[in-house]
């Protein structure tokens, strides 16, 4: 995995740790990050992104305790052996589900209809 394969959003509501450990279980859940491959070191992923090594410590402890990730004796941190097969298309749907559900309730607050968001949608999944 390289570091440029996380998005950080800094002014995003939720704490950078969070958008990492979210964004490692959607990539582990999808297939794009397989059973024991590795991670880049939190050296590489903070100098990347310009965040705190402490940030990205923090999200691999929280990821390894979930179970996403399994830390390898000289190594670093790698996708956990027991994680070896895709997940289903419901269950990598539930993971966006409060997303959804936050979407359309700004969508209904802005009054939007469905269809130009949706178009919308459309073009940025295609993107």
């Amino acid at each position: 995995m390289d570091a440029s394969l996380l998005t950080i959003q800094p002014n995003a509501p939720d704490p950078i740790y969070r958008q990492i450990v979210e964004q490692l279980r959607r990539l582990i859940a999808s297939g794009q990050l397989t059973s024991g491959e590795l991670l880049p070191s939190v050296r590489e992923v903070a100098g990347f992104h310009a965040i705190n090594p402490m940030t990205v410590s923090r999200a691999y402890g929280m990821a390894e305790a979930e179970g996403l990730l399994e830390r390898l004796r000289g190594k670093g941190m790698a996708v956990a052996a027991t994680r070896r097969t895709v997940q289903s298309e419901s269950q990598r749907m539930a993971l966006l589900e409060s997303q959804l559900q936050e979407l359309a309730r700004h969508a209904n607050e802005l009054e939007l209809p469905a269809e130009p968001v949706l178009r919308r949608l459309a073009k940025l999944l295609g993107d």
